[in-house]
């Protein structure tokens, strides 16, 4: 049976900050489906939930080595709705308020990393055969395997798998955390490492992994440009044989309108349930309940990559118009401040909500009739995902996975399952919505036809799991 041990710094319900989480909560379970030992390893934090914490079992202590000190780690195992997932103990390193953000993360996901290449040896039911790692804070994997284990009997039939999640964060650090590392400098290593004068974990791993996935077909063709590149397009253009677009899925248990308890009403296709879902958040929300008004939602991250400066640039113009525009999520503080503002002045027309609340979203995507998501760049995506499930129309940019999965509907043909527009341009944005909202308005029939197309749409894990498995096998068969 084939044994591949998901490395991540983050899986939901344990510690989970953003997509990341999602993926590597479900796609070991879509991979077990298909008879693979699928298990999880991370970073034991303070925070995670205290009725996971105590079902927690010991396995093992053992020192990791970390430069030129040896400092302690716990290998510990629980195992939740099918799926055994250890942690690697070290509260000096991993027991603080949040995940991220901290002085030392150089040195808190190198340790992370040699952590669970040293916890190998007391795994005792399980040997991997592929490592399968994830963003910068385990980057290092590949590295460390190569570097230091090479000529240990246990670790010389091992492949790893390095995924990029979101270019845009590299783990990039000074020259002086070189020490936390442990590694004698040579050529490799200086041309894997350097980056501008600087350290770059990224870097290192797209160099010493055996293969390199993203999120998305396109994406990994947009990262090899300068325009997405975030300054490393001419190293994945170097190791572009390796490199694989894999488009993200979501678990279709979890995100199901036919059982989802968050929402208002279940349904499976009904387009009567999904309005009974307006209509009630309309009410809780206070904004007037009618059932003829499209709804807008949003259930984001307010930064620039989000697409938010299309949005505040076009507020006041886009609830000039007949809609409702909900929007729920945090970041920067200048967009939480103008859409703040925007609330206050349409306060019949726009609800916002500055928090990240589960049930809050699930209500959205279920009520929303359209799903705003002007990507200034989007490795995949989960949420237009998620929307499309619950039969809501996402408005996108082209660009990465919104432009693999979101086909702008065709008068010609009939086909399309939402809409899309090409350049990052706030009128393009505006004018897109807008003949979306025609099709709402005037013609009813084709908006109907195209909100079946939503539901057809199919993007659960079932076929990207099998391209995950496929590109492991052919790794254990080089």
């Amino acid at each position: 049976m084939l044994k591949v041990l998901y490395v991540a710094s983050e899986c939901a319900p344990f510690a989970i900050t953003g997509g990341l989480g999602d993926v590597i909560e479900s796609l070991p379970r879509a991979i077990q489906k298909k008879k693979v030992d699928a298990r999880v390893i991370l970073p034991k934090y303070g925070n995670i939930p205290a009725e996971y914490k105590k079902e927690m079992m010991h396995v093992k202590s053992f020192t990791v080595p970390v430069g030129w000190r040896n400092q302690y780690a716990g290998l510990q195992v629980f195992e939740h709705q099918g799926i055994t997932y250890y942690f690697i103990d070290n509260e000096g390193y991993f027991k603080r308020e949040g995940i991220y953000g901290y002085f030392d993360e150089a040195e808190r996901f190198s340790f992370f990393c040699r952590a669970v290449l040293e916890s190998l040896q007391y795994m005792d039911d399980f040997q991997p055969d592929i490592l399968h790692c994830n963003d910068w804070q385990t980057a290092l994997v590949p590295v460390f395997l190569k570097e230091f284990y090479w000529d240990k009997p246990l670790y010389q039939k091992i492949k790893t798998v390095f995924t990029i999640h979101n270019l845009k964060y590299q783990g990039v650090f000074w020259m002086n955390v070189e020490d936390v590392l442990g590694l004698s400098s040579s050529k490799q290593y200086d041309e894997a490492f350097e980056f501008y004068g600087d350290i770059n974990f990224m870097k290192a791993g797209i160099y010493y992994a055996d293969k390199i996935t993203t999120v998305s077909n396109t994406y990994a063709e947009e990262i090899k440009t300068a325009y997405f590149g975030e300054n490393l397009d001419g190293v994945l253009r170097k190791f572009g044989d390796k490199l694989v677009g894999i488009i993200n899925g979501i678990d279709y248990n979890k995100y199901n309108p036919e059982s989802d308890p968050h929402i208002y009403a279940n349904y499976r296709t009904s387009l009567a349930k999904k309005e009974q879902n307006k209509l009630m958040l309309q009410e809780d929300m206070g904004l007037p309940v009618r059932n003829n008004v499209p709804m807008l939602g949003m259930v984001s991250r307010l930064t620039r990559q989000k697409g938010l400066d299309l949005l505040v640039y076009i507020i006041d113009e886009l609830l000039s118009l007949d809609v409702q525009l909900v929007i729920l999520g945090v970041g920067e503080y200048g967009y939480e401040h103008t859409l703040r503002y925007a609330a206050e002045r349409h306060p019949a027309k726009m609800q916002l909500f500055l928090m990240f609340n589960e049930a809050m979203a699930r209500k959205i995507y279920a009520a929303s009739d359209l799903y705003l998501m002007p990507s200034l760049f989007e490795p995949c995506g989960l949420s237009h995902l998620i929307a499309l499930r619950y039969g809501t129309l996402p408005v996108v940019r082209e660009t990465g996975g919104l432009k693999d999965t979101i086909q702008s509907y065709n008068e010609c043909t009939g086909e399309g399952n939402g809409f899309s527009f090409t350049n990052f341009n706030a009128h393009d944005f505006l004018f897109t919505i807008k003949r979306a909202l025609d099709f709402y308005h005037n013609q009813p029939v084709i908006w109907n036809n195209i909100v079946k197309n939503a539901f057809k749409a199919n993007y659960s894990w079932h076929t990207s799991a099998q391209r995950y498995i496929d590109l492991y096998e052919s790794l254990l068969s080089d």
